[in-house]
């Protein structure tokens, strides 16, 4: 077999240094129109890269996007990418997709790596508040969008009013006659957490009751099995004392908290009304059907990645974008709620 060529090979029959070729590849408006068309020529030549690839290379014009979101195998990052993923198809681009695992230095080690792949932009869902990260990528010239994030960023974002999801969710449980408020949440270093925990207590608020009503689980993990974790420390309290609602920050914690009460007998809603968040794909089709705060999860991606294809034509600041959720009700709190 030929050896493969490499980074070297081009720089010596392009009569150029390593250095230049990289730039070339990765940020080719900081080489001279000839010296980059010497390079490509090499590339081609060499057919280091397909020739299509090339050709991108010398139109200056990305075909790929990547994404950075909290957890992948999340049914809600899931459907987020095929949202992403439908909208870019329309402009003929690929998608790249990888987990932080809310993790910053994994954050940062993906930004890096698709900066070297010199994709179009890049689409995160943020660990935390810090984005210094994205600013200096943005200043290298990478687009960066955000996507279920805070909208008062100085980034283009599309977000969920999670105030007001959080808050139809206790207020649904409270409208349900429940005294003892239970709500299973996550870190605070992620914004959902918190939004959905400051409309929880809105609602208590709302209903004439005190905020600090309201029990917090917290939980390290927003998966399943922290749900169980959850449930199995709830149902370790006094009975007098257990609450008899609970919300959780997702679906997939919701999912953990009613397999854990279902195998201990509980019979749910009738001795424990259960609430999740998002509405994934298996949310009405559980044993019990469980109600949830529903966000447009396909949109959240699609209208992202619009945002990011738009941002060359826009001379005016950042445009933020931002869904409404809504509750839908089932039997997990409401035992007459149709199946």
């Amino acid at each position: 077999m030929r050896p493969r060529p490499s980074v070297a090979d081009v720089a010596r029959v392009a009569r150029v240094s390593v250095g230049t070729v990289s730039n070339v590849l990765n940020r080719p408006e900081r080489v001279s129109e000839g010296t980059r068309e010497r390079v490509l020529a090499a590339i081609e030549e060499l057919d280091f890269v397909p020739s299509a690839s090339a050709r991108q290379l010398r139109a200056g014009v990305a075909q790929t996007v990547g994404a950075i979101v909290l957890d992948v195998g999340n049914p809600f990052f899931t459907l987020i990418a095929r949202g992403i993923e439908d909208r870019l198809e329309a402009d003929g681009l690929a998608l790249l997709v990888s987990s932080s695992d809310d993790d910053p230095a994994r954050e940062t080690r993906f930004l890096n790596l698709y900066e070297q792949h010199g994709v179009r932009g890049v689409l995160v869902t943020p660990c935390g508040p810090d984005l210094s990260d994205f600013e200096a990528l943005r200043e290298r010239g990478t687009h960066v969008v955000l996507m279920d994030a805070d909208a008062d960023s100085s980034f283009p974002s599309v977000s969920v009013d999670d105030v007001h999801g959080g808050s139809l969710a206790v207020g649904h449980l409270v409208a349900r006659g429940h005294e003892r408020i239970a709500f299973v949440n996550g870190p605070a270093s992620i914004r959902q957490c918190v939004d959905r925990l400051l409309g929880a207590r809105a609602a208590l608020a709302d209903a004439g009751r005190s905020p600090k009503d309201l029990l917090e689980v917290p939980i390290t993990s927003l998966n399943v099995d922290s749900g169980d974790d959850a449930a199995l420390r709830i149902l370790a309290m006094p009975e007098d004392e257990r609450p008899t609602g609970i919300f959780c920050v997702n679906d997939l914690v919701a999912l953990g908290v009613l397999r854990t009460l279902l195998r201990r007998g509980v019979r749910v809603p009738q001795d424990i009304a259960v609430v999740g968040y998002d509405d994934i794909s298996f949310a009405g089709m559980l044993m019990v059907p469980l109600t949830t705060i529903r966000q447009p999860i396909h949109e959240i991606g699609w209208a992202a990645a619009d945002l990011l294809l738009r941002q060359d034509d826009r001379a005016s600041g950042p445009e933020h974008v931002q869904f409404t959720p809504e509750l839908v009700v089932r039997m997990s709190s409401d035992p007459d709620a149709t199946p």
